[in-house]
């Protein structure tokens, strides 16, 4: 008698824990479909005051989708208009996108869940952009009020001795004179996020990279497995004599492959709806725990898409434009 009842009661643990996690799961589709709905409203029309009251409906439902508990363990599916992001560890999960207004200016929503040791469980910051009235933008330390908006188009996770980076690649329209490529290291600081960090080699300054550039200037930005060419000289010894030769060596191996932008015309530093690509690809290597910075890297063959499959609002049909009735 008692172990058939003690069979029953574990049967019974096992419904009831059966039931919780498809509770679970339809609390967060339900979720998901509302934000889903609210993102299309953002890229879908109506005037700027529908579309921003929209997006920041869509950041307090997400925040809802957050609050609830394993919510780091759903899988979402949003239009392609947001990015949603995670990393390898698990640690980070970053959402993205952006609003247009009708002159033509970005503005960029976030919301990044992420693990805190100090609190033993996941928690979540609602990041506020600053990208349009920040000073020192590449020299600077942040955190999520203070946030360099961006649509990220990939999560890098690399460590340093015990630490832990994850480097963000990500682009912003910015306004309708120029677009940006920024190049942001984040990482978990006394249980809390902070965007910005020493990582690049022999830049002691340098706590993110930004390119901005004219707005109609294809500028490409990606993380994957490019060619390299190291140069070395070496003596070589012919007859009675030495001489210094030079050799090329080219290998294989992942970066965060860019291109370099300069002003179209001289005179132009600093006005950056004149900044178009240069011609060259340069590239950040992972290196002894620092973003080492490399001359001579090569796109892969042009039949091959460059970039993941990500995009970001176009500007010259954002779709956006009020019709009278």
């Amino acid at each position: 008698m008692y172990i058939k009842c003690h069979r029953t009661i574990i049967l019974l643990l096992l419904m009831c824990a059966v039931g919780l996690q498809a509770q679970d799961k339809a609390l967060m589709a339900a979720h998901e479909r509302r934000v889903v709905q609210l993102l299309e409203t953002v890229s879908g029309g109506g005037t700027w005051l529908e579309r921003q009251a929209a997006s920041e409906e869509a950041v307090a439902q997400l925040c809802k989708a957050l609050n609830e508990e394993r919510s780091e363990r759903w899988q979402w599916n949003l239009p392609r208009t947001a990015s949603v992001l995670t990393s390898p560890d698990k640690k980070i999960r970053v959402f993205s996108w952006a609003v247009v207004n009708d002159a033509g200016e970005y503005e960029c929503f976030g919301v990044m869940q992420y693990y805190s040791d100090r609190e033993e469980g996941y928690k979540y910051d609602v990041l506020q952009d600053h990208s349009s009235d920040m000073m020192n933008r590449e020299e600077s330390v942040l955190n999520a009020r203070q946030w360099f908006g961006a649509i990220y188009q990939d999560l890098i996770q690399t460590t340093a001795g015990d630490r832990t980076y994850y480097t963000l690649l990500g682009w912003n329209g910015m306004d309708p004179l120029t677009d940006v490529r920024v190049i942001e290291p984040v990482l978990i600081r006394g249980g809390e996020i902070q965007f910005g960090a020493p990582v690049f080699r022999r830049e002691r300054n340098l706590r993110r990279v930004v390119l901005e550039y004219r707005d109609d200037a294809a500028v490409q930005m990606a993380y994957d497995e490019q060619t390299v060419q190291t140069v070395t000289h070496e003596r070589v010894k012919k007859g009675n004599r030495y001489r210094t030769v030079e050799k090329v060596k080219e290998h294989r191996e992942r970066m965060i492959i860019f291109d370099e932008v300069e002003p179209q015309v001289s005179g132009m530093k600093g006005l950056f709806q004149y900044y178009v690509p240069s011609g060259l690809e340069l590239a950040y290597v992972w290196e002894d725990g620092k973003w080492e910075l490399r001359h001579g890297a090569q796109g892969r063959l042009s039949d091959k898409k460059l970039n993941k499959d990500f995009s970001p609002l176009p500007k010259d049909s954002p779709s956006y434009e009020y019709k009278q009735k």
